[in-house]
């Protein structure tokens, strides 16, 4: 039996609510509430990056998962914002956790979906019996130009899974991906902002490729929405979680668990991977959790998982992802935010 063995968050304390953004820009904040369903995102300080809150989810994983570190045989992180052009994020992590240095590590790119596609290979590996152990994180401390749409939701945090064969919490029964050549966001080398499609990023982007993917590990599987107790699909925005669900048959209260995004903004590669900690936080073993994620380019990784009864013996060992998101917040106005992210400069 493979699957998850620990898991962890980690989520910026900094916050900056929608109405500072949109009185900066003479825009109307109830409207993009109600539009987003978004009323505050995440704000990474200085000294935050995707590495740095790699390392501290990780290590909340490993908490739970209460194995050597050195026996971890992979090292996967998904991100869009990776610190470094060329050096990779995975070895400075893989060193600051404590692994060996006979460990594979690979850092991972494909928009929003980045994280899920680590949780794939290092399943995949685990499954296949190339290692004992694998670490897959997705993390992303996310762009948006000022005064862009994009500025109201993109976040920063960051998730890992430990994946294995001995005490499992979280058995994987399925995965299942979805893709094709859809253009819908992009940035290119040297452009510090993406660029997006507009309404074209939702349909026939996001939507496409969720319910691509989520009816597909469904026919696989042959398991139908019902059958789940808890969904989660990446999160944009607050309303395409719940339009998308609809239209695969799910209702809200099997969404509302994992669906952090009113709060926390979109953490792009940490999205959908932070909605399933905050699941995996609540859930009771025999519970059924599907995962879709979606990146833009564009694809979707899904994922079938059932909570063991190992899960009642670890919850407790790390902090669970809504007391990261809840508690302790620091609320900045919109210039400690621009001069946090890099929008101010100084000269020369």
């Amino acid at each position: 039996m493979e699957g998850i063995i620990g898991y962890g968050a980690s989520i910026p304390r900094n916050r900056i609510k929608v109405e500072e953004i949109a009185k900066v820009w003479g825009a109307d904040a109830p409207s993009y509430r109600k539009g987003l369903l978004v009323e505050e995102k995440s704000v990474p300080s200085p000294d935050q990056d995707t590495i740095s809150m790699s390392v501290e989810a990780s290590k909340n994983a490993l908490k739970r998962a209460r194995i050597n570190p050195r026996e971890i045989g992979a090292v996967y992180v998904g991100s869009e914002s990776h610190p470094y052009a060329v050096k990779p994020s995975g070895t400075v992590l893989a060193e600051a956790i404590g692994a060996t240095p006979d460990v594979h590590t690979a850092d991972f790119e494909f928009a929003c979906k980045a994280g899920t596609e680590g949780m794939f290979v290092a399943l995949s590996l685990v499954k296949a019996g190339e290692i004992k152990y694998g670490l897959a994180v997705g993390a992303d401390t996310s762009q948006g130009a000022p005064g862009d749409a994009l500025e109201y939701t993109a976040a920063a945090g960051a998730a890992a899974f430990i994946f294995g064969r001995e005490n499992v919490i979280a058995e994987a029964l399925y995965t299942y991906s979805y893709t094709t050549d859809t253009p819908d966001f992009w940035r290119r080398e040297y452009q510090y902002y993406p660029q997006h499609g507009g309404r074209f990023t939702g349909d026939p982007a996001y939507f496409k490729h969720i319910v691509g993917a989520g009816k597909g590990i469904m026919e696989k599987s042959g398991l139908k929405p019902a059958d789940f107790t808890y969904v989660i699909f990446h999160q944009p925005n607050g309303k395409f979680p719940f339009r998308v669900g609809e239209m695969l048959g799910f209702g809200k209260k099997q969404i509302e668990p994992g669906w952090l995004v009113n709060k926390l903004g979109n953490t792009y590669s940490g999205s959908s991977p932070l909605g399933l900690t905050a699941t995996l936080d609540i859930s009771k073993p025999g519970d059924l959790i599907l995962i879709v994620s979606y990146g833009s380019g564009a694809g979707s990784d899904a994922f079938v998982f059932r909570v063991t009864e190992g899960i009642e013996k670890v919850r407790d060992l790390a902090p669970k992802t809504r007391e990261l998101l809840d508690k302790n917040c620091c609320y900045v106005d919109y210039g400690t935010y621009a001069k946090f992210r890099q929008k101010i400069r100084k000269a020369g």
